[in-house]
């Protein structure tokens, strides 16, 4: 019983590690670049600027209020087919869009609370010292704000990661789909084919929390003096 297992998980593994490398593919852009548009709306909303602030706020809800997979669709069978050319992407293409899109709206909010939670005072004073507000929200702003961005970004990467599965229906062969397609030739160890993708998963999403855990540890280590000036 047991050689049948190992011998499954030799023919098995080489598959399973190379749609893994296309799960880090597509998740690590995806970090990237939903990252990168999160921030920048939530350094928007969190201006408070009104009509801005209620069309980056629609956007948001709208991402956040349907289901990944339902994105996923329009911008690989929907948007293409609008007849504009930049609009007709692969599947590669729409993958990388659709989650990106999907992290900014969770991205933002985090980043809007975190600087709204920031005291008043402190942006006032920064103000008052001669430093304009793009000066304030680097050097004052962001650094205390950090603290409460790291341990809920972490968790929208691993939702993140966790939701690459999902684009394996739109042809793309990642990990949970390699899997898949073995278990039509071993019905019998599903499950045990299952089990080896959630280990992959596992040891691809917690050594990434305990790195979260660690930098708002120093994060917050590198404050405690400033907020004891």
């Amino acid at each position: 019983m047991l050689h049948e297992y190992w011998s499954t998980a030799v023919t098995v593994m080489p598959f399973l590690l190379k749609g893994f490398l296309e799960t880090l593919k597509i998740s690590f852009v995806a970090i990237a670049a939903g990252s990168a548009l999160g921030f920048l709306i939530g350094v928007l909303r969190s201006y408070r600027i009104r009509v801005v602030h209620q069309l980056l706020g629609l956007y948001i809800h709208m991402l956040r209020g349907t289901p990944f997979l339902v994105q996923l669709y329009v911008f690989y069978f929907v948007l293409p087919s609008s007849g504009v050319a930049w609009l007709e992407w692969d599947s590669d293409t729409a993958a990388f869009v659709s989650l990106s899109v999907y992290t900014s709206s969770y991205v933002a909010e985090i980043v809007m609370n975190a600087i709204l939670a920031v005291p008043r005072g402190q942006v006032e004073g920064a103000l008052t010292l001669g430093l304009r507000p793009l000066q304030a929200l680097r050097l004052v702003i962001l650094p205390q704000a950090m603290r409460l961005i790291v341990q809920p970004m972490s968790g929208v990467y691993v939702m993140l990661i966790k939701s690459t599965a999902i684009v394996s229906v739109v042809g793309i062969t990642e990990l949970t789909r390699q899997g898949e397609v073995f278990m039509i030739t071993y019905p019998s160890k599903s499950l045990f084919i299952y089990a080896l993708i959630a280990l992959i998963y596992f040891l691809y999403c917690y050594p990434l929390l305990r790195l979260a855990n660690w930098v708002e540890k120093r994060v917050a280590g590198s404050l405690a003096p400033a907020s004891l000036a």
